[in-house]
């Protein structure tokens, strides 16, 4: 059973920056295009960004283009989501996952960003 381990959540200011990590148990992480997804208070979960498995295409949702950045290290089973200029409104846990969720993997505990002055 996969599991996934988010990390690098925090408080920050509006306009600061956080750098997320998700590792994933088990070696078929790589075989798999991967996401990190966020849920806010009272909404659903979305997903923000995808990368391609061998990390060569990404794609943002609208809400953080061009603020955050996807990449992954399949050596260490990692995934990672550099945000910057982050707002408000990009307060939520967040998780990361398979894109899409198909699999079936569980989702981890998610790593709480926080934006406020």
């Amino acid at each position: 059973q996969v599991q996934l381990v988010e990390s690098g959540g925090g408080l920050v200011q509006p306009g600061g920056s956080l750098r997320l990590s998700c590792v994933g148990s088990g070696s078929i992480f790589s075989f798999y295009r991967m996401g990190w997804y966020r849920q806010a208070p009272g909404k659903q979960r979305e997903l923000v960004a995808s990368i391609t498995i061998g990390g060569a295409r990404t794609n943002y949702a609208d809400s953080v283009k061009g603020r955050f950045t996807i990449s992954r290290d399949n050596a260490k089973n990692t995934v990672y989501l550099q945000m910057n200029s982050l707002q408000p409104e990009d307060t939520a846990v967040y998780y990361c996952n398979t894109d899409p969720t198909t699999t079936g993997w569980p989702w981890g505990q998610g790593t709480l960003v926080t934006v406020s002055s």
